[in-house]
């Protein structure tokens, strides 16, 4: 699963997720993606079973491409403990999306076939997406 090699700090606080993506919200590498509609914290666990299961679909043909990068830690403390004492230990990572983010690109596939592998990837991800195409985009005859 992906994750930081090193970071600065340990921690991090939560923040907060808003407006729309001004960076990484265009299809650049590969001629179709998947465009998140809301923002939320993707996790480095749903963001390999979305990978998992486009590249299964797509059957090793084509490229795929991880737009986003879980570089967010998430601390969590033990069950049953008392409140104080600190900060948790960090337990996982994610990936802060907002509104717009290109989550994963695709491309050297038909479109058909793109569809539906960006589809059963979108599945796994716990935000509404939609499948984009390349403005530029020719279908090749």
């Amino acid at each position: 699963m992906l994750s930081p090699k090193r970071t600065k700090f340990r921690k991090q606080q939560k923040g907060r997720v808003k407006g729309i993506a001004s960076r990484g919200h265009r299809v650049v590498f590969g001629s179709f993606g998947l465009k998140t509609l809301e923002p939320h914290w993707i996790t480095s666990r749903q963001i390999e079973a979305a990978r998992i299961a486009l590249t299964r679909h797509l059957k090793r043909e084509g490229q795929v491409w991880i737009r986003i990068f879980p570089d967010k830690p998430v601390t969590k403390k033990p069950a049953e403990v008392r409140m104080g004492k600190g900060k948790g230990a960090p337990e996982y990572w994610v990936a802060t999306v907002k509104p717009g983010t290109i989550m994963f690109e695709v491309g050297g596939v038909p479109m058909q076939i793109a569809q539906e592998g960006i589809r059963l990837a979108a599945q796994k991800l716990p935000v509404k997406a939609v499948f984009v195409v390349r403005p530029d985009y020719q279908e090749e005859a």
